[in-house]
């Protein structure tokens, strides 16, 4: 037998309800295998926790590694988590486990050929347990920050087994046991490797009680090609803010307009700013065009004022100024380079104010207003070719703060124009007035890091009821060539400046999934009864327009005062 590092992941298979087998219809139109049956077992050693062996499945006790792919044999398994193993003199409490039959049970063991820790299989110890020589099916589990799986098969006895988790450089999760007659047919699932994904916090899979609970809501967009408002949106929707005044919500997506005839490439580059409303967030109406952008490529690589700084015009934010008693919006114009990735460069951030009066004047009109924000000798090297990317106030004590983004960063400032690194990252400003002017905080605090290391966009905050700041955003798409959660995500701060780890909301468990990329969330809109509203754009890689969602979630009360209390 070849010597492997092992990490070691024990599969109890569940009896599949008619739910989870209509699930499986997801993975394409080639025949799945039968799913393995399971064998009654009993834990019992009280320290080790229970899961169900699925997408977003926390597999370690206190570790955020979580499950992103699975193989339909083993998906809804219930699962009993164990201790990540790697520290010298590590001795967990052994797992004693009683079957009523004989079983197999499944052990999941990583190859990781990259890691010089080696450990032979025949060392470890599975008590009366026989390990089989070969995996019955290989990369067959993903676990973010773990290499792909391989599934391996211990036969064991009718009677109480103990196992042995001592063992140094292994990782133990007990995942499930199946008759030992089960036929188990071998195959490569070809599931790639966990490390790919940098582990991250699933909203009620991990350790901590969640801050929100998935209600519900339509399993289909609630805008979508075709309906009416969309006529010459050839793109759909992306970035933008949703508000609720009075009985209405009114939301200013950016609408990825494009050209018929012209590749879908333009959508991007011919954009407007659209003003929409709705008595439920479901049935929307179209009322007028807040901006069109120009479309126009620039004539040079840098930031040169020869060219057209109007040519894509995105994410448009509205925030009320009760001082001023008008709606001000908040929104981004760049530079569109035809050539050079990103085509979005040289962002910078408008502010405008609505020529109608009072809380009811939200639909504008709205002039071009003034620059707030642009690039220039105060720039920092984060914010990158991209620019100011988003911009989103909120007050904190006797000023303004605002969350603004860039994205791929400069190492240095020699490489302006057009030598980029990878990243989207926010920083904060600073402002007495929400007119401005905005002030850059120093490199000490920008980029904030502490939500997530390299993706957080666009971010919209508000302040709950216990005075705890709550930033939702895009939490990072899977395509494109990144590896990030595809959820949209939280962070929290007390005073503001300083923002939590991110939570995912997993929006899967109460929705059918009609997307293959997550992208931004347009508001948290608070209800009542602690339900809020989350109108939010995701993408459907098979179709060009990119279509709008809508859920619910419920907000746990004791949670959010847990978490200001951390934050002390």
């Amino acid at each position: 037998m070849k010597a492997v590092k092992a990490i070691i992941l024990f599969l109890f298979i569940a009896n599949a309800s008619i739910a989870q087998k209509a699930s499986f219809k997801e993975h394409g139109t080639k025949k799945l295998p039968a799913l393995w049956r399971q064998a009654s077992f009993k834990i019992l050693s009280p320290v080790y926790k229970t899961f169900k062996t699925a997408e977003f499945a926390n597999v370690f006790l206190s570790k955020k590694n979580s499950i992103v792919k699975i193989a339909p044999e083993i998906n809804g398994l219930t699962g009993i988590k164990g201790y990540y193993n790697g520290k010298p003199g590590f001795q967990p409490e052994p797992l004693k486990i009683h079957f009523s039959r004989p079983v197999r049970l499944l052990v999941g063991i990583s190859r990781d050929s990259s890691n010089p820790v080696i450990l032979n299989l025949s060392t470890l110890d599975f008590g009366k347990g026989k390990l089989q020589a070969e995996p019955v099916l290989k990369n067959a589990v993903t676990i973010t920050g773990l290499p792909a799986i391989d599934v391996y098969v211990i036969n064991y006895p009718k009677g109480t087994h103990a196992i042995n988790l001592s063992k140094p450089n292994t990782q133990f999760t007990l995942l499930g046991v199946i008759d030992a007659k089960q036929t188990i047919p071998a195959r490569d699932v070809q599931l790639p490797d966990g490390r790919l994904w940098e582990p991250f916090i699933v909203e009620g899979f991990y350790d901590e009680k969640p801050l929100f609970e998935i209600i519900g809501g339509p399993g289909k967009p609630v805008v979508d090609e075709g309906m009416p408002g969309t006529e010459g949106i050839q793109g759909g929707f992306e970035a933008g803010a949703c508000v609720k005044v009075g009985d209405t919500y009114h939301m200013f997506p950016t609408e990825r307009a494009g050209e018929k005839g012209v590749e879908a490439y333009f959508d991007r580059v011919k954009t407007r700013i659209g003003h929409w409303s709705s008595k439920d967030a479901i049935n929307w109406t179209r009322q007028s065009t807040v901006y069109q952008a120009s479309g126009t490529y620039a004539v040079t690589n840098d930031d040169n004022p020869f060219n057209d700084r109007r040519g894509a015009i995105w994410s448009f934010n509205p925030v009320f100024n009760k001082e001023k008693n008008r709606w001000y919006g908040y929104y981004l114009t760049y530079t569109v380079s035809k050539e050079i990735s990103p085509n979005h460069s040289f962002g910078r951030m408008w502010v405008t104010e609505s020529q109608t009066a009072g809380i009811e004047g939200i639909g504008g009109p709205y002039g071009e207003g003034k620059i707030i924000m642009e690039p220039g000798l105060d720039t920092q090297l984060w914010e990158g070719r991209q620019g100011v990317a988003s911009f989103f106030p909120y007050p904190v004590k006797d000023h303004w703060l605002g969350f603004f983004s860039g994205a791929y960063p400069y190492l240095k400032r020699e490489d302006y124009p057009a030598k980029m690194g990878k990243g989207w990252f926010v920083g904060l400003a600073k402002s007495k007035s929400l007119e401005g002017p905005w002030t850059r905080l120093d490199t000490t605090i920008n980029p904030i890091k502490s939500i997530h290391p390299w993706f957080v966009e666009n971010p919209i905050v508000y302040q709950m009821l216990n005075g705890l700041y709550l930033a939702v955003y895009d939490g990072g798409p899977e395509g494109w060539g990144h590896h990030l959660p595809n959820m949209v995500a939280y962070t929290v701060s007390k005073d503001g400046y300083h923002w939590s780890e991110a939570h995912y909301l997993p929006f899967t468990t109460k929705v059918d999934k009609w997307w293959d990329i997550m992208r931004t969330p347009m508001c948290l809109i608070d209800e009542g009864n602690d339900v809020y509203t989350i109108v939010y754009a995701a993408i459907n890689t098979s179709k060009r327009f990119h279509p709008l969602g809508m859920i619910k979630v419920k907000l746990n009360r004791d949670v959010l005062d847990a978490k200001m209390k951390t934050l002390e």
